[in-house]
């Protein structure tokens, strides 16, 4: 294995983390029995769970983006967010600040921010991340209903729901990581 994918960490966090990984390409691979829109959702999870791996974030943060993602994806693709209307709230508190961090962290660990914010500076960039993100996703899923699959959800109560839920998940994630990495 290259040296920049190994996941440090004790073995059971880094079996942890490759039962993740292995989740998601299976998952990817059952998301061809479904459609289009299946497999590009599937793809995007694969898209996060790399980009975490790679930024060599710590095993418990990749695995909890990787399961947080997994299970917000297989809810989209098995319809849980009609049988279940809340849990698309819950997903998009959890997912958009896990994502919000992941942005955060890699482009510090690349270089692009710097290695030390203040906690409101760090509360601040994590969570306009968030929104950054939360609008980049909305965005996805009106051209995903407008031009593949009128199926999926749209309408401005949702859109502006996710986004309210997304930048909350955003913030408190900006909180709690502050919290501990930065007194």
């Amino acid at each position: 294995m290259h040296p920049s994918l190994a996941v440090q960490g004790t073995p059971w966090e880094r079996r942890g983390v490759d039962a993740v990984a292995l989740a998601v390409l299976l998952s990817l691979l059952a998301s061809f029995w479904f459609d289009a829109v299946a497999a590009a959702l599937f793809a995007l999870v694969a898209l996060g769970v790399t980009v975490a791996r790679v930024a060599a974030l710590p095993a418990r943060l990749q695995m909890l983006i990787g399961v947080t993602l997994i299970l917000a994806a297989w809810a989209s693709v098995l319809d849980w967010y009609r049988i279940y209307p809340s849990l698309d709230m819950v997903v998009h508190v959890a997912a958009n600040g896990l994502l919000a961090l992941l942005a955060f962290l890699t482009l510090q660990r690349a270089g692009v921010l710097p290695d030390v914010l203040s906690r409101s500076g760090s509360i601040l960039v994590i969570t306009a991340f968030g929104a950054g993100l939360g609008v980049l996703w909305e965005i996805g899923e009106w051209i995903g209903h407008t031009l593949i699959n009128d199926s999926i959800g749209v309408g401005y109560d949702d859109t502006i729901g996710d986004l309210t839920c997304g930048l909350a998940g955003s913030l408190v994630t900006a909180v709690l990581y502050t919290r501990r990495h930065n007194g």
